[in-house]
């Protein structure tokens, strides 16, 4: 695995230095492991951000400008919600006989799949997963080779097998897949919404004729009676 210089200065703990921090072009973090003590460090902004803008996962070789080296994962960063540049940043100190639960980033090889090639969609479910290892064998990335994926393959957590790694995640997760082609046959679609139209239609004109001819009857029988009563008081 891949391992990065970051140089820190230390830093007083209180929010107010973590202000000035940021209004020098600074980024407040902490550095913690297990039996030690927390270190408030400090680092250039753009310095953080090339360090974020790396698509693997790296050890990190902390160097503080009193003298003192810690190795360490990147285990957090916070954003502001507006600029979304970082504001605040974590740091988890390794112990060579210690595991640690780290999440890496999931990288796709083998070229285009078999089954995109045959009018497929891949489709990427998970971009990350959380493992659990010793230090020396946290690997850069997870590679999963799609290729030889055929329309309705799919890779689930419990196909991976990577050496003295633990996979954290719910085995029967789908990682990655070859979706198949969405097709609609408008024949189906006329043949299925035929019935739904004509039927109603025929049953509203039968009603409406039976109940025309039953009111034509009765104005005809009204007109009869008062003929029929007129000619008696004449």
């Amino acid at each position: 695995m891949q391992e990065v210089v970051l140089t820190a200065d230390l830093r007083e703990s209180t929010g107010k230095h973590a202000k000035i921090s940021r209004a020098k072009g600074m980024v407040p973090g902490v550095y913690y492991a297990h039996g030690e003590g927390n270190l408030s460090i400090e680092v250039p902004q753009g310095t953080l951000q090339q360090l974020l803008a790396s698509s693997q996962a790296r050890i990190i070789a902390l160097q503080l400008k009193d003298g003192t080296s810690k190795r360490c994962i990147l285990r957090d960063v916070q954003y502001d919600p507006v600029s979304d540049r970082p504001i605040h940043f974590d740091l988890q100190g390794l112990k060579e006989n210690e595991k640690l639960t780290v999440e890496i980033p999931i990288s796709l090889t083998g070229g285009i799949p078999v089954g995109v090639r045959d009018g497929g969609m891949l489709q990427q479910f998970v971009h990350k997963l959380r493992i659990s290892c010793l230090p020396k064998d946290i690997p850069a990335r997870i590679e999963i080779a799609v290729g030889e994926l055929a329309i309705n393959d799919f890779i689930h957590v419990s196909d991976l097998n990577i050496p003295e790694v633990t996979i954290l995640d719910t085995a029967e997760k789908a990682v990655v897949g070859v979706m198949p082609p969405h097709i609609v046959k408008e024949a189906e679609v006329t043949e299925a919404a035929a019935p739904a139209v004509t039927e109603p239609e025929l049953v509203g004109k039968g009603k409406k004729a039976e109940e025309g001819a039953e009111g034509a009857e009765t104005p005809a029988k009204e007109q009869t009676k008062p003929a029929k009563e007129q000619g008696k008081k004449e």
